[in-house]
């Protein structure tokens, strides 16, 4: 009976090794390093190429596997093959820059359903995300290029903006912001052209930029949300020997835009650094896996320049995380700058 006893309490204890080390699979490695994932909008754009220095640097730094990953080119349903794919191989979190908000939403509920960690970045409507980290608000930003924009134009003239697509939360929201902030302050100048898509492409916003420019004849000024806006615009303004008369204030970066502000052509430029943002998202993923979830609310200090002081403007929607500042480059303090 002793002996039946010992093989029973055996076979349980077993079961019992079995059931926790199934319970705690995709948690950790053996080793205790998580799996993050980041899922940009395209793998090779150079957004995202500065975004992996920083994916680089946090992994280097935790010892966790941090990699990224993003579809050949900026297209949704290619975005959500990627999800798809590393929810395949039970990665511990996936960090994602949407293209499209909506088209990520039911793959990222099937990510979180198997347990894995959803970070976002440039997605502060998405709903299945455990948490959404964002530079600054958005619509500040907007408004900030627009003082820059009105400004260069001496606060009249016609103007167009500029998004990647309109499915792209972020840029729809600091365009809302520009807008805004135009018919608030700055009446006699005018929006036209409604809000164009550049796919977050350069040689597209280049020829939209082209196209706008014949278009309309009494442009002034040029807003771009996207980075790809600064250097198509800049090259097309250039080009058409406008660079006196057409204002271009775009979101860019030095790396891309530089020669384009040595000659005038884009007038300034506002950006986060893509390396801080990518890094701050896997930091929230490490602290949610780690049972650190606790410490993701107002005041967490990543320890990253931008991410020191977090807020969450919504109390409703706790997920929501806000960075602060961003820069402001021009002709005059790019060199300040190597990305």
């Amino acid at each position: 009976m002793k002996k039946k006893l010992a093989v029973i309490a055996m076979i349980l204890l077993v079961a019992m090794e079995v059931f926790a080390a199934g319970s705690t699979e995709g948690a950790a490695d053996s080793d205790g390093k998580f799996t993050i994932a980041t899922v940009v909008k395209a793998d090779g754009h150079a957004w995202f190429e500065r975004m992996k220095i920083g994916i680089e640097q946090y992994a280097e730094e935790s010892g966790n596997e941090a990699f990224q990953i993003g579809p050949a080119v900026a297209d949704a349903a290619e975005q959500v093959k990627v999800v798809e794919d590393l929810i395949a191989q039970n990665v511990d979190a996936i960090c994602i820059v949407p293209i499209s908000v909506e088209a990520v939403e039911p793959v990222l509920k099937r990510a979180r359903d198997q347990g894995i960690i959803v970070v976002a970045h440039e997605a502060s409507t998405l709903q299945n995300a455990d948490y959404i980290i964002e530079a600054f608000d958005n619509r500040a930003y907007g408004a900030a290029m627009m003082d820059s924009l009105a400004r260069c134009m001496n606060e009249e003239g016609e103007y167009i903006i500029t998004v990647g697509f309109l499915t792209s939360q972020s840029h729809m929201e600091q365009a809302e912001g520009a807008i805004a902030r135009q018919e608030e302050m700055y009446p006699n100048m005018v929006h036209v052209g409604g809000l164009i898509e550049d796919n977050t492409d350069t040689t597209v916003a280049y020829n939209k930029i082209k196209e706008a420019l014949l278009a309309f004849p009494d442009l002034e000024g040029i807003l771009g949300t996207p980075m790809t806006t600064s250097a198509g615009a800049g090259l097309a303004v250039e080009e058409a020997g406008l660079a006196d008369k057409v204002a271009v204030v775009s979101t860019g970066m030095v790396s891309v835009t530089g020669q384009y502000l040595e000659s005038g052509a884009v007038r300034e430029i506002q950006l986060w650094d893509p390396a801080d943002a990518g890094h701050a998202m896997c930091k929230i993923a490490e602290l949610a896996l780690s049972g650190h979830a606790d410490e993701i609310k107002e005041g967490l200090d990543l320890g990253i320049p931008g991410y020191e002081n977090l807020t969450q403007p919504d109390p409703e929607r706790p997920q929501l995380l806000f960075g602060s500042g961003w820069i402001t480059v021009t002709k005059d303090n790019m060199a300040d700058y190597n990305f």
